[in-house]
């Protein structure tokens, strides 16, 4: 286990496929292909919803498991999430984020006018702000994001985006449209990206799921369960990797990035495997 308390922000990129992000994220690879990031291929769990797989990604349990199977599966999480081990460690937590992680772990059902800001340090996300409408600019997202992370000095910070997410499901993803926002997003990262890795932060850049050309995302299909993983940490071997990770690993890398320890329900991963030593 890492002892250090490693400062780390996640950016969760709704809908976004890997073929998308290796072809369309020219500011991302740029890290990878200089050596200041690397890039991993990770395979979602079933079925690749936004809810359930939110669950996965952050306590590391399968939704067979969670009880979390749907979009419409309405309650707090049964399970520890980082956001939990993060907080009972002494650690400072803080999320831009889509209403449904607001529904996972810290209030259900979410009330848009009592919920949309929440600054409770009993919270497991003590700080956060919540949107409601899928066509929530990704830019005011990254704002929010920031505005957070300046104001609490946050350990663990996400930002979550549903711009991909929400062309996708007009346009397909082979449209135009969708191409372009993987571009928007990747426009963002390269606004914020410089600044946090120049403070130290441990920057972790994936997504939920991917998306079909029809807008879909409910099957079993490598376009809707290959997402990416890209790692910008000095923890991590940089430059493009030939592997493929579970998705329930994302959750115990994260907790030892941060130097807390996982919960009884994650699986054991070893971020030695990746590191740059």
């Amino acid at each position: 286990m890492i002892k250090k308390i490693n400062k780390t922000i996640m950016i969760l990129i709704d809908g976004l496929s890997f073929k998308t992000a290796f072809n369309e994220m020219g500011f991302l690879n740029h890290l990878v292909e200089k050596g200041i990031g690397a890039l991993y291929k990770v395979e979602t769990e079933l079925p690749p919803l936004s809810r359930p797989l939110y669950e996965t990604i952050f306590t590391g349990v399968v939704p067979c498991c969670s009880g979390i199977t749907t979009n419409k599966s309405i309650r707090l999480s049964s399970n520890e999430s980082i956001f939990h081990l993060a907080r009972d460690k002494g650690l400072k937590t803080s999320a831009s984020a889509y209403y449904f992680l607001s529904e996972l772990y810290n209030k259900a059902p979410f009330d848009p006018i009592c919920d949309r800001e929440q600054m409770n340090e009993k919270n497991p996300i003590q700080y956060g702000k919540f949107y409601f409408e899928d066509s929530y600019p990704d830019s005011h997202v990254f704002v929010d994001g920031e505005i957070l992370r300046k104001n609490y000095d946050p350990d663990f910070l996400l930002i979550h985006t549903m711009g991909m997410d929400y062309v996708g499901h007009i346009y397909g993803s082979n449209s135009k449209e969708y191409k372009a926002q993987a571009g928007i997003v990747d426009g963002l990262l390269a606004w914020f990206l410089t600044a946090w890795i120049d403070q130290g932060y441990h920057i972790i850049v994936t997504s939920d799921h991917g998306m079909r050309n029809d807008g879909l995302h409910q099957g079993t299909g490598e376009e809707e369960r290959i997402i990416p993983l890209f790692c910008i940490s000095n923890l991590f071997k940089p430059g493009y990797n030939d592997i493929t990770i579970p998705q329930t690993a994302i959750a115990p890398m994260i907790c030892e990035i941060l130097g807390v320890n996982t919960s009884s329900k994650m699986i054991s991963f070893n971020i030695k495997v990746f590191r740059n030593n």
